[in-house]
């Protein structure tokens, strides 16, 4: 099998580096019978390749649309993956790379044999990019830069911006990157701090020369995007909580970004919600606005704000002038339920 394998690969080359060939000739570069390959010929055909014959003696082989490009060995849904990948770079994310996107999908279009060329037509007819909705734009220069040095084992020079606007020098071993929906992360040991440390790619400009070669530490982490994913959610911020939500996992998943906060599985109802902010106030917010019940864990005091908040609002919805009088019949009794419960 692996011997048939490598001589299609060298069929498919032939064909490509000359624009017809006979049979005899094809027999005699590939060490088989002519009717070997008369079969090879019917193989690539049946794999979508438009190999055309001419009878005759002066006939022979020549490729169809394609011709110029090298062999496409994907299997149909590799094939399919690579066309959404590229849809979904052309939709932004990393600077500049939307066009090359474009292009490089129009050149995977021309090699599709033609029952995946109609698939991703379709994929491509009825999809609407959100282009530039949101989120930083990385150079792509940038990103291959640290990819070499994440490869290569080089230490990596930049000045770096944080969120406040500072500006810092750093020299740090790059482990990794991590893309995080529309953000590009990078983890590396940095020299200097002597710890792991997870920078920002669009807050990152490089400052060569870099250098020397390093030996590879022992990741933070084994799941390195669970690692930055907890890193960009609570450990950023001064003020962290760990709540317990009366929701399974996947549904807090379909609400919570990783980017703001760690969901840990407590039963196929329940799940664990580790976040972070700049103060309790900003806190209870953005886990209320999760929408699920949930019962705080710690920090003790983020259950005391909780209840003050609580407090604050009731006192405000009774001295609203706005405020709907309970319908005639109803309970008027100071504390009944009006429509939700207490602590939902």
């Amino acid at each position: 099998m692996l011997e048939t394998s490598a001589r299609l690969l060298r069929l498919l080359s032939l064909l490509q580096a000359h624009r017809e060939w006979s049979g005899a000739e094809l027999a005699g570069r590939l060490d088989v019978t002519p009717r070997t390959v008369r079969r090879d010929i019917d193989r690539l055909r049946e794999l979508g390749y438009p190999v055309h014959s001419t009878p005759g003696t002066a006939g022979g082989y020549r490729l169809g649309a394609g011709a110029e490009l090298p062999p496409l060995l994907l299997d149909d849904d590799e094939a399919v993956a690579v066309a959404v990948g590229l849809r979904t770079a052309a939709s932004g994310g990393v600077d500049g790379i939307e066009e090359a996107s474009v292009r490089a999908l129009a050149k995977l279009e021309q090699v599709l044999p033609h029952r995946l060329r109609r698939r991703v037509g379709a994929l491509n007819a009825v999809t609407v990019p959100m282009l530039g909705s949101g989120g930083p734009r990385v150079d792509p220069d940038v990103l291959t830069e640290l990819a070499h040095a994440c490869r290569d084992c080089h230490r990596f020079r930049f000045s770096y911006t944080a969120h406040d606007g500072a500006v810092s020098r750093r020299t740090v071993e790059p482990h990794r990157l991590v893309c995080a929906r529309r953000y590009w992360y990078l983890v590396a040991w940095d020299v200097d701090r002597a710890d792991w440390r997870t920078y920002r790619a669009d807050r990152i400009t490089p400052t060569p020369p870099h250098g020397p070669r390093f030996t590879p530490r022992t990741p933070p982490a084994e799941d390195l995007a669970a690692y930055v994913a907890q890193g960009i959610s609570s450990r950023v911020y001064s003020t962290r909580a760990t709540v317990l939500l009366h929701a399974s996992l996947e549904r807090a998943a379909e609400r919570i970004s990783p980017a703001a906060g760690v969901l840990e599985a407590v039963d196929a109802r329940r799940c664990l919600l580790r976040t972070g902010a700049h103060s309790l106030e900003l806190l209870v917010l953005h886990i209320v606005l999760t929408g699920f019940d949930f019962e705080v864990r710690e920090p003790p005091e983020l259950l005391g704000r909780v209840r003050e908040i609580r407090d604050r609002l009731g006192r405000t919805l009774a001295a609203s002038p706005a405020a709907s009088p309970p319908p005639d019949g109803a309970d008027r009794t100071p504390g009944t339920r009006s429509g939700c419960a207490e602590g939902s």
